[in-house]
């Protein structure tokens, strides 16, 4: 059996070996801690945390919040990423850049920024004030940090999405009658529902995870990730690890959503093939 020299040729090719290595050392390093998280914990610290009922206001508070921002973030996020994609005016840079600095903006320091703003000496804040909106140590504080800190997740990814478009169906809309609304809401969201769907589930995650700037702006109500620091700080190391867990499984479950998603789509596009 004479056998293709090409092929005992890529059989024995082992240049790929230091990517594979390197590969292998990153995710090594982020999956040992999520792994070895079971051998810290005991049966015990997992039923009287999960009992307490400060956990679960904690899990409804973080829930509900980050749902709440990740619908702020839709309804107001989207729209500006198809103008900052469709739409050439002049500053696009400079709001191109405001929208991502919250990215690397460090958490205490956005909650600084948002508690100078907001806070009831804030030049915002005060005038909300006497109106009875306060976005210190409410759930609207909460709100405020986690749209502040994840919005830049969903107009990147959307953005992109509508970048990869083919404005030629946008144009033949265009052509047929249909105003700048009619040609979003019927042509671009749909063709970009994927990329606007990853991006905002990744902001809801991201919301969920957030401490920095609501410990500074909305320290109560208790948040889970907030909780999980007070427990640290209080309690030590046992307590804080079950609250670290569920924070884990939620957040795990969205990004298995995610990867859901994005299988059904592959199997779509194979069905029509």
């Amino acid at each position: 059996m004479i056998r293709d020299p090409e092929q005992h040729r890529h059989a024995l090719d082992l240049t790929g070996l230091p990517l594979l290595l390197l590969a292998l050392t990153l995710i090594l390093f982020l999956a040992a801690p999520i792994v070895l998280l079971e051998q810290s914990l005991s049966p015990s610290d997992l039923a009287s945390t999960y009992r307490d009922p400060q956990t679960l206001a904690a899990l409804l508070t973080s829930l509900g919040t980050a749902s709440v921002s990740t619908c702020i973030i839709a309804a107001l996020g989207v729209p500006l990423a198809y103008v900052l994609s469709r739409v050439p005016f002049p500053g696009r840079t400079l709001v191109s850049i405001f929208t991502v600095l919250p990215l690397v903006l460090p958490p205490v320091s956005a909650g600084i920024l948002l508690l100078v703003l907001y806070g009831p000496y804030g030049t915002i804040g005060q005038l909300l004030a006497p109106r009875g909106l306060t976005f210190v140590d409410t759930a609207s504080g909460i709100v405020l940090a986690q749209v502040f800190v994840s919005a830049p997740f969903a107009v990147v990814a959307a953005r992109s999405a509508f970048d990869a478009i083919d404005t030629r169906f946008e144009e033949a809309a265009a052509s047929l009658g249909a105003h700048s609304w009619q040609t979003f809401w019927h042509v671009a969201l749909p063709l970009a529902r994927r990329g606007i769907v990853a991006g905002l589930i990744l902001s809801w995650v991201r919301s969920l995870g957030e401490f920095g700037a609501t410990v500074i702006l909305a320290y109560h109500p208790y948040s889970l990730p907030v909780l999980n620091y007070v427990d640290l700080s209080s309690t030590g190391l046992r307590q804080a690890l079950p609250l670290a867990l569920l924070a884990l499984v939620v957040t795990g479950a969205a990004i298995l959503l995610l990867f859901f998603l994005e299988q059904v789509e592959w199997l779509g596009r194979l069905s029509r093939v």
